[in-house]
């Protein structure tokens, strides 16, 4: 409809000689739907952004369009409103070919058409399988699966990722973790540096330690594994490395893909028991594997992009926009994760995916301009990557802030959160604020049987609609819908025609949507 109205606008410019012929289309003509009956069901303000080229006042703008528009006839009337808006009118009629064309398209009503040659990669989520999924990730989960959906509605082509950060440093420290849980499980006798994980699914991961690896790690002298160090990050590196060089790098590799591939299971679970479904999980330590990451430094390097000081490696990404340059190789030869990053997003690229959308937290606000940088110096088009930065997430429990630590263990996993107030009202909450908006999440509220709770609201309003069905059953009516459709027309009072017009803004409401990149 608001095409339509676009087009007719357009040609009644050209007819009325406002404005020359080549400025027409530099204009955007924005149709607006009104909130008020009375001021149609339509408006564009068109004539306020022409009367400067025009050298006419808008009010007189907007009566020149108004009176050379070819009305078309599902437009009762079209009415101009001071300083210079043009109200149009829509027919009953029309409206009622509306409900009639959302019967016979059902699901499909506010689907546009699949643009194949349009592909995106949304990739989010993408949390480090050391820890449960917790309530923070639940808003990325609900944002990222929320925008795909609008964006297929919209007719782009979506794939939804989620990047595994299965290597590292920090997947050595979960597997150090579990190591000594299992050993303290027998008596506890190690102290378990401030550095590794806490929390009970620690110590259900030693559950999954293959027998093989257990009677190895029980050959460990505990007095070796009593080391001190002033630093906590050095502490648990040190012991990483005593324990690699006791069981062998072979079981502790075995350990690692044990609990990792366990850590990965309980994520799927819960992510799929609320809704979300990933088409592919990519892996870093596959792409390692793959030689990913060689092959995108080898290409850098080719380029003369690299360069060394203070015995690193650096990639210049200032040269594409970046703060300051960054290093890709460790003085110790190690790639950084910004080395993975590259190879990584590259990737993306090379799997033939013409726009790449990511989703992070806002403390990675500056990971912008360096992800960009990095794929200018892989040859692609920095604008091709878009990154939504979402905000975080207090969870209130009433008035109470509930704390939460993921490294010491003390969060609310998703799976707890939306198990006790429920997977729709759970995802209701989290897309009820926009992305670059701090969300209070609360407990109590979500729970709530009332209509402060926005949720309750919905829900009650589907569940007297179903209970009218069925009283409407009851009574001995019969709903016939080729009847209905026949006599359609008959929906004529005001708040009928409200509801109507309400129903014809989805189209555009998922249009915009797509277009923002947002859920609001």
């Amino acid at each position: 409809m608001k095409d339509k109205l676009k087009k007719i606008i357009r040609s009644s410019i050209k007819e009325g000689d406002l404005i020359e012929e080549d400025l027409i289309n530099t204009f955007e003509i924005e149709i607006s739907q009104s909130t008020q009956s009375d001021h149609g069901d339509f408006s564009s303000n068109i004539a306020l952004k022409i009367s400067g080229k025009a050298n006419i006042k808008p009010l007189k703008v907007a009566e020149i369009i108004s009176r050379t528009i070819e009305r078309p006839k599902w437009l009762t009337k079209i009415e101009v409103a001071p300083p210079g808006f043009i109200n149009f009118f829509v027919d009953d009629r029309t409206k009622a070919d509306l409900l009639t064309s959302i019967l016979e398209q059902e699901n499909n009503y506010g689907s546009f058409p699949t643009n194949s040659e349009d592909s995106i990669l949304l990739e989010f989520v993408s949390s480090n399988p050391t820890g449960p999924l917790h309530v923070g990730h639940g808003r990325h989960a609900a944002y990222g699966d929320s925008l795909a959906k609008i964006l297929r509605k919209a007719g782009h082509t979506v794939s939804c990722e989620y990047y595994i950060n299965d290597s590292g440093r920090q997947i050595d420290i979960l597997v150090l973790s579990v190591l000594l849980a299992l050993i303290n499980k027998k008596e506890s006798l190690l102290t378990v540096p401030a550095a590794c994980y806490q929390g009970s699914y620690i110590s259900n991961l030693t559950e999954v330690i293959p027998k093989q690896a257990i009677a190895e790690i029980n050959k460990l002298s505990i007095p070796g594994l009593k080391v001190k160090e002033a630093d906590e990050d050095r502490e648990a590196d040190a012991l990483i490395s005593i324990i690699k060089d006791s069981v062998g790098e072979s079981i502790f590799e075995e350990v690692t893909a044990s609990v990792v591939d366990k850590m990965i299971k309980i994520i799927k679970s819960d992510l799929s028991s609320f809704g979300v479904e990933f088409d592919h999980w990519f892996s870093e330590k596959t792409m390692i594997n793959h030689s990913k990451i060689d092959m995108a430094l080898k290409k850098l390097k080719t380029k003369k992009a690299l360069f060394n000081k203070d015995g690193a490696t650096w990639l210049n990404t200032t040269a594409y926009g970046d703060d300051k340059d960054r290093v890709v190789l460790r003085d110790d030869g190690r790639s950084t994760y910004f080395a993975s990053d590259i190879a990584y997003h590259a990737d993306k690229k090379e799997r033939g995916f013409d726009k790449l959308i990511n989703i992070l937290g806002s403390d990675h606000h500056g990971y912008i301009n360096r992800l960009r940088g990095g794929l200018a110096s892989m040859d692609y088009n920095p604008e091709d990557l878009e990154i939504v930065l979402m905000q975080f997430v207090t969870l209130y429990r009433g008035k109470k802030k509930v704390q939460m630590s993921t490294r010491s263990g003390e969060f609310i996993p998703m799976r707890e959160l939306y198990e006790e107030v429920g997977i729709d009202a759970a995802r209701f909450i989290y897309v009820s604020r926009s992305y670059d908006q701090h969300l209070d999440f609360d407990l109590e509220l979500a729970k709530e049987q009332s209509n402060l709770n926005p949720v309750y609201y919905i829900q009650y309003a589907n569940a007297r609609i179903c209970s009218v069905m069925k009283e409407i059953e009851k009574k001995g009516y019969k709903n016939d819908h080729d009847l209905g459709i026949k006599n359609i027309g008959s929906l004529d009072s005001k708040h009928e025609s409200e509801l109507i017009t309400m129903l014809q803004k989805y189209p555009d409401i998922i249009k915009t949507s797509a277009e923002k990149e947002s859920c609001q």
